[in-house]
């Protein structure tokens, strides 16, 4: 199998014109630059690295309330409404979301799954048979983060998380925290406990990102969340400088699931170059849960967007990365392929 077109080669997505070729194994076998005819552009799948897709059954829910009114536990808006849905239509909703995410290039998402053994399971039958992963990132119990793919933590003011770290790290699963939202107050504790990833900081001191640096941890941020709950924006070219900083578009009550949405906000407003974007949304949310994709390159899993490079809203970019990461949209996708 092969998909033709400008690919977005590697890590520093590089243009080439020529033909991605995919073994019966399901992963890019090599790379030929060579002129087609395709107007193609082959670009890496998106990884969707913070999620809440339970929040599909209340999309704009709680306009004007504050970050705390939306989504604190236990009696926060969101809370409130999950304890009211039945699993049916939890499931149906949480599935038409990763639905969506799929038609817009999304090949896995790191979900912090409320609801414990229960809703990791919920989320596991919405996404039986679909081509996306949704990495259910548990909250609530060790039970759940045994039957998931990970801890999901709500923030260090909320709880210690001590023996959930442990556990986490006994199982070897990956621990991710929210941390740095509202205030500063709970990254230090955040810290602490030794992440695989944080959340959002959105408010980090000196401090703190000499610790993430110095520890390597890498950062989640969710710029569009942010700017509806109005706690501001993460200081993306620092902790870009000091770390690897994946992309997320959080709470579906809040936001569209949409990668291209979230680069192109993202994009706007910072100073980031279109390629570090891009990167922000593919490779580096991959790697920082082990995925093998993420990449154009020899020996990645083939898991790749093709964009209709001659539609409406593309034809004629001079510059297809800063194409893909500030015009694209759902509506220029081709085909969304991913291994047999």
């Amino acid at each position: 199998m092969e998909r033709a077109g400008t690919i977005l080669r590697g890590r520093e997505l590089e243009p080439v014109e020529g033909r991605v070729v995919i073994d019966d194994d399901g992963r890019i076998d090599r790379i030929e630059e060579t002129s087609v005819e395709s107007d193609d552009l082959v670009v890496p799948a998106f990884v969707n690295a913070h999620t809440h897709v339970g929040d599909s059954i209340a999309k704009e829910a709680g306009g004007g309330l504050s970050l705390e009114e939306l989504v604190a536990p236990p009696d926060g808006l969101k809370h409130r409404l999950l304890r009211e849905t039945s699993r049916e239509e939890l499931v149906g909703a949480m599935r038409r979301s990763l639905r969506y995410m799929l038609e817009g290039g999304t090949a896995a998402c790191l979900d912090f799954r409320e609801g414990g053994v229960v809703g990791v399971r919920a989320l596991r039958e919405a996404a039986r048979g679909l081509d996306v992963e949704a990495l259910a990132f548990a909250r609530g119990s060790i039970d759940a983060m045994k039957e998931g793919d990970g801890f999901g933590a709500s923030g260090a003011n909320d709880d210690s998380f001590d023996r959930e770290r442990t556990a986490t790290r006994e199982a070897g699963k990956p621990f991710g925290i929210h941390a740095g939202e509202v205030d500063a107050s709970d990254i230090n504790p955040a810290l602490d406990l030794d992440p695989d990833f944080l959340v959002h900081v959105v408010h980090p001191e000196p401090i703190h990102l000499d610790r993430i640096e110095d520890r390597g941890v890498p950062v989640v941020v969710c710029p569009r969340s942010n700017l509806v709950t109005d706690v501001g924006v993460s200081p993306v070219e620092e902790l870009t400088a000091r770390t690897t900083v994946a992309l997320g578009t959080d709470n579906v009550m809040l936001n569209s699931p949409s990668m291209f949405r979230e680069m192109a906000t993202l994009s706007k407003l910072s100073d980031l170059s279109a390629r570090e974007v891009l990167r922000m949304a593919t490779v580096n949310g991959a790697e920082i849960v082990g995925l093998e994709y993420g990449v154009v390159e020899p020996g990645a899993e083939a898991r790749l967007v093709v964009l209709d490079g001659d539609s409406n809203n593309l034809s004629g970019a001079i510059d297809p990365v800063r194409a893909v990461v500030r015009r694209a949209g759902v509506a220029d996708v081709r085909e969304v392929v991913v291994p047999a």
